[in-house]
């Protein structure tokens, strides 16, 4: 891919990040004990299609254990979402902060575990290189935009959480079930690209 490929698809897909704006949940709608935390949504072109980047969390993680997600955690005191989630895509994934590229942001996530997630997305570049701290993660892997964006592969099911129904969208890629949070993020994502088309 040439440089000026590169920087097209970068350059469109800003333009879809940032219009329109990303929502933020309202302040008022957090309780004091809520966790700031940013993920990122590291992206690559690859034999003429967008790719992502996630990670599967190790099994004997204190939250989401053996779940599907992005690189990234909780914010630490006066850390912007993206300087998070670039410390922490080194932290789990060994992924270079200099190498990528900030191309925009997505809708906040409110989990039921107390975080307001943020996702940040950047270009990182091809081939990607990684080395997963194994405490945190049991693996790292790439799939195809169009794969999970495919309407055959998504489910809608409604599951009790502490007595509450929750609407949940549930991507199944291969043998891969990706849900919850990285679920949302994903199909935020999806939207914006899908809005510009």
């Amino acid at each position: 891919m040439s440089e000026r490929e590169r920087e097209s698809w970068i350059v469109e897909l800003r333009k879809r990040l940032a219009a329109p704006p990303p929502e933020r949940v309202p302040a008022g709608a957090v309780a004091d004990t809520t966790r700031r935390a940013a993920v990122l949504v590291p992206l690559y072109v690859d034999a003429g299609g967008l790719w992502v980047l996630l990670t599967r969390r190790a099994e004997d993680m204190p939250y989401h254990r053996g779940q599907i997600a992005f690189p990234g955690g909780s914010l630490e005191p006066g850390e912007d979402a993206w300087a998070a989630a670039l410390r922490e895509s080194e932290e789990e994934i060994g992924l270079d902060p200099k190498k990528v590229l900030p191309i925009g942001s997505l809708d906040e996530v409110q989990t039921p575990t107390g975080f307001v997630m943020q996702p940040v997305v950047g270009a990182v570049p091809y081939p990607v290189e990684t080395r997963p701290a194994a405490r945190e993660v049991a693996e790292v892997f790439a799939l195809p935009l169009s794969a999970v964006a495919n309407p055959q592969l998504i489910e809608r099911r409604t599951v009790l959480v502490d007595g509450t129904p929750r609407d949940l969208t549930v991507f199944h890629v291969g043998s891969r079930q990706i849900w919850g949070a990285t679920a949302l993020v994903l199909n935020n994502l999806l939207e914006r690209l899908e809005a510009g088309r």
